[in-house]
């Protein structure tokens, strides 16, 4: 394959084999860099790549007819397009997107994440950090450390990032002046001490005219450290720290290609492993042994973290995706509650004690945020009560799943410390987070086994436990109806049990509100006791107006196949209004009742309810007669 690169006279012939031979036992750094708007971030990346010769002469000319176009003042290239791919950043000058960008020199091989400055964007930057092992923290020299300086360094400290460098950038526009560089580096001192960032390497650069960038600059002699290359070409590396822990791969596929070979592949996260090491099974416990290391180009005598292999073992084991295969002599921690830092990346506020999926890994779970401890002010580091997140908020809570993880806190491995939520109506990813620890009371509490069980309930009943969940707007009829039902379950003998919605508000959930997370606690309080209930072999009625569909759907879940029957009571706003015989929906229409589901807090009505009941169709009377036909036919 023949190309020419930027800058040279002569075409150059290159073997790709050869090429990625050369550089494949390069070390790789990945690393961000991150600031406030108009930085120079993007600048600053395609100065790196323009300077260290890794544009093809195409992209060259593209990139100078793009600069034309987009009229670039006072230069003649804009090395900011080198990255700012998308239209809208184009045109708005700005970053939106994380843009990833591959180039090496002759010492190490990069991956460059350059994140976006606005505030409203901070979700992709942590994304980008999320596998970064050093952080660009770029400084405009004429407005000094910002909010936005503070978020992305908090961010990175928070996400691990152990290498940093404070870029002060735009060092032409001050008239390279020292004193100008050192305030800056003096006030961004005195903050990252606070949050753990500590030491860090300042350097004074312009990225439009390459000061600093990958050689020295003449215009600064009073500097006497390295150029920004330079320091990415010999910074420690992670890798080494891992690679002496203790063995730790999770299984991402089970590789089953023929019936005469069966491994598990997986990234490997820390430490190594040979054929012949003793390694077991998480969460099962089995051991066995390591038989093969197997790869593309063949088998290895050593796997090393940051590899990707596929391992045999010596016994036909039960081992599926998510699972974990460590030494043997040193096992990871298992928990199902935990303490984490949540960085919130949802439009929508989070709600404790809602259900969402967690993936960690290769294994994905059902998880709630039990508590919200705090949530941090990043400006000023101070920790203030909370019950809830908004997007960007940062916070420490608890969460539990619901079963046991393997895990280790997230400074001591990234890979077996950090998830993210997923929404699991929308499976949009809404959060991501750091473990901590386990909570003490995952290690202290275990199921207690019982002699007689549900079934033996149910047997003794001579029936099958049931729930019957009504929905509806405040003033629907669910009460009225689902107090009909159990009436006539009543008189046919059936052992029944109905939940209302203001009585359980008198006793068990009396301390909540109306909010949306006081709903979500509410919800979930009751789903627990149906669920005890049904255990005990009854039918179970629950009459709430239950607004969100995660909730019910929650709730569903937590009961055998078959159990839980959705009973939507179908009423229009107009007619529940007419029925309001507690005058409810006025004091909601008069501003003196907040959060009043219909008028300023949303219900999400039933997709696939088992049962609809139209009220404008059917008396009271006639829905009862319906739902206990369906109920016993």
């Amino acid at each position: 394959m023949t190309l020419k690169l930027q800058g040279t006279t002569d075409l150059i012939d290159l073997d790709i084999g050869a090429y990625l031979e050369r550089h494949r036992r390069k070390s790789l750094l990945r690393f961000i860099t991150c600031g406030s708007v108009d930085d120079g971030k993007s600048t600053l990346i395609g100065r790196l790549l323009y300077d260290s010769r890794m544009i093809f002469e195409d992209q060259l000319a593209a990139l100078e007819a793009d600069s034309r176009r987009h009229g670039t003042q006072g230069q003649e290239i804009d090395f900011a397009l080198l990255v700012d791919g998308l239209a809208a950043e184009r045109e708005q000058g700005i970053t939106i997107d994380v843009a990833y960008r591959f180039f090496a020199t002759d010492k190490r091989k990069f991956i460059v994440a350059d994140t976006p400055g606005h505030e409203q964007y901070t979700r992709n930057m942590v994304t980008g950090a999320s596998t970064a092992e050093l952080a660009v923290i770029l400084i405009d020299a004429r407005k000094g450390v910002l909010t936005q300086t503070r978020r992305h360094s908090y961010l990175a400290s928070l996400l691990g990032i152990r290498n940093v460098v404070l870029a002060v950038n735009k060092m032409d526009l001050v008239d390279y002046d020292r004193a100008r560089f050192e305030e800056i580096v003096a006030d961004y001192r005195a903050f990252a001490k606070e949050i753990g960032i500590d030491p860090f390497v300042a350097i004074p650069v312009s990225g439009l005219r390459g000061d600093n960038v990958t050689a020295l600059s003449n215009a600064m002699p009073w500097y006497d450290g390295p150029a920004l290359l330079d320091h990415l070409e010999t910074v420690p590396l992670d890798q080494d720290a891992l690679r002496s822990a203790p063995f730790r791969m999770t299984v991402q596929w089970v590789n089953r290609p023929n019936h005469e070979f069966r491994g598990f592949s997986g990234l490997v996260a820390s430490g190594t492993a040979r054929p012949g090491d003793a390694v077991r099974l998480v969460p099962s416990g089995r051991t066995s042994t390591i038989g093969r290391i197997v790869t593309m180009d063949g088998d290895l005598n050593c796997a090393v973290a940051g590899q990707s292999v596929t391992l045999t073992l010596a016994d036909e084991l039960d081992c599926s995706r998510g699972d974990l295969i460590a030494a043997a002599d040193a096992p990871p921690e298992i928990a199902d509650q935990f303490e984490a830092t949540l960085v919130w990346l949802g439009e929508e506020p989070l709600l404790p004690g809602r259900a969402y999926w967690l993936k960690i890994g290769a294994a994905t779970v059902t998880a709630s945020v039990n508590e919200l401890k705090h949530e941090v002010n990043v400006n000023t580091l101070e920790r203030r009560a909370a019950k809830t997140l908004s997007l960007n908020g940062i916070g420490v809570a608890t969460l539990s799943t619901d079963r046991p993880l393997p895990f280790a806190p997230y400074g001591e491995n990234h890979d077996l410390g950090g998830f993210i939520l997923i929404d699991r109506l929308t499976n949009a990813t809404v959060g991501a987070g750091m473990i901590h620890f386990a909570l003490r009371r995952a290690h202290n509490i275990h199921w207690q086994h019982l002699e007689v069980d549900r079934a033996a309930h149910a047997r003794l009943k001579n029936q099958e436990p049931r729930v019957l969940w009504f929905t509806g707007l405040s003033g629907a009829g669910k009460s009225t109806i689902a107090n009909l039902v159990e009436k006539k379950l009543h008189g046919l003998g059936r052992h029944t049990f109905l939940l209302d919605g203001d009585n359980v508000r008198h006793g068990l959930n009396k301390d909540l509100g109306f909010t949306d997370v006081d709903r979500v606690e509410n919800i979930r309080r009751v789903g627990e006791v149906a669920k005890l209930m049904s255990d005990a072999g009854l039918i179970v009625l629950c009459a709430f107006i239950s607004p969100f569909r995660a909730e019910r759907r929650m709730v569903r879940e937590m009961m055998k196949e078959g159990e839980f029957m959705e009973i939507f009571v179908d009423t229009p706003l107009a007619d529940a209004e007419r029925r309001d015989e507690k005058g409810l929906y006025k004091k909601a229409r008069r501003g003196q009742l907040s959060n009043f589901t219909g008028i300023d807090s949303p219900y999400e009505p039933p997709e696939q309810a088992e049962i609809r009941i139209d009220t404008t169709r059917l008396s009271a009377e006639q829905a009862a007669d319906l739902i206990v036909d369906r109920l016993l036919a």
